[in-house]
């Protein structure tokens, strides 16, 4: 009895051929598809365990990471594809099956590799994005898009290098792709330029959901920012929706950014109203508006005689950027001048107009 390389008895029947190789190269061939699929399986269900619970105790989250993306590779179709890869390697193969095995560790390779890098995709625009500007989460939806278009690239970058290890030349698939995109960028330019603005109002953030901002004449509280257009539901109620390009054009005001506001309005009494009253007038209001919560008096003058009326100017500020809020107090101080204009009877001025006559 002869013996092997491997200190293996060589029997008659282990030296039987099918299909080109022996029965002992079969067996070999079994046996270092189970060895593998077993050190792969302890890799996943004991080191990668291990490894876990590690990370779980330290205080960065970038080990969890890792940790996330050698499990989203060890799966079963993986460690089983390398498993049966290695075994055929112990194996005499046809030129053909051999360049298809080939082919195959290409497309399998280059698809986990993906999912891999992918993970460290969401780990480095999730952070990024959760730092923000001034220390704000950016919306959802960037985040989305950004995942979106990275990922795309990574698929086009993978597909490109399939495709060069499978012997096709790509330099000329690349210049057909660099016209046919200049093309394509001319046909879709107002798209693509909405999509750019997209990226200037998340990353610039002049405003983000919830927000009430005011677009010339259209005014309400931003609904959802996507990627070609923005939600802003009005103050009557209905959805308007505006391209993000002409938003980025235009002279947006933000109402949320407001740490105050500052409040001017007038008010017009009689041309009959006695001097010592009109002297009174701004202590009046002075005391009124002094006493409302939220409100910080500015001043109070006597500004014009109006065609009509003696036209005064009140100005104050309202610590709130709530328009209700705001509302609200005006309504207060125009119930409590109306109350002290009547008690000091001092009549409010309306449009009149008094003729002489000559005779």
């Amino acid at each position: 009895m002869d013996f092997n390389f491997w200190g293996i008895p060589e029997m008659t029947v282990m030296k039987y051929v099918i299909f080109g190789n022996t029965v002992f190269n079969y067996l070999l061939a079994l046996i270092v598809f189970l060895v593998v699929l077993a050190v792969m399986r302890i890799f996943k269900y004991v080191v990668i365990h291990k490894l876990k619970k590690i990370a779980q105790k330290t205080k960065t989250d970038f080990d969890d990471m890792i940790i996330e993306a050698i499990e989203k590779v060890f799966k079963k179709p993986f460690y089983a594809f390398v498993s049966v890869y290695a075994a055929l390697k112990y194996l005499t193969l046809s030129q053909t099956l051999d360049m298809i095995l080939h082919y195959i560790l290409i497309l399998v390779g280059t698809y986990y590799g993906i999912k891999f890098v992918s993970t460290f995709v969401d780990y480095g625009t999730r952070k990024f994005m959760e730092k923000g500007k001034e220390g704000q989460k950016i919306d959802a939806s960037a985040l989305k898009l950004m995942n979106s278009i990275a990922k795309a690239f990574l698929w086009l970058m993978a597909a490109l290098l399939i495709l060069s290890n499978l012997g096709y030349n790509i330099n000329t698939l690349i210049a057909g792709l660099g016209v046919g995109g200049i093309a394509v960028a001319f046909a879709l330019q107002n798209i693509l330029a909405d999509v750019f603005a997209s990226f200037s109002i998340h990353f610039d953030k002049p405003f983000e959901t919830g927000d009430f901002i005011e677009i010339g004449t259209d005014g309400g509280t931003v609904k959802r920012i996507g990627i070609k257009s923005t939600r802003i539901t009005t103050v009557k109620g209905d959805e308007l929706v505006i391209s993000n390009r002409e938003l980025t054009e235009s002279r947006v005001h933000n109402y949320k950014k407001m740490e105050k506001r500052r409040i001017t309005f007038h008010i017009g009494v009689e041309y009959g109203t006695p001097s010592e009253k009109l002297k009174k007038i701004p202590k009046i209001i002075t005391e009124i508006i002094s006493k409302i919560e939220l409100l910080e008096m500015e001043r109070v003058h006597f500004k014009e005689f109006g065609d009509s009326d003696l036209k005064f100017e009140i100005v104050y500020y309202i610590n709130s950027n709530d328009y209700k809020v705001y509302m609200d107090k005006q309504q207060e101080i125009n119930l409590k001048i109306k109350e002290a204009f009547d008690k000091e009877k001092i009549a409010f001025a309306f449009p009149t107009q008094t003729i002489f006559m000559g005779k």
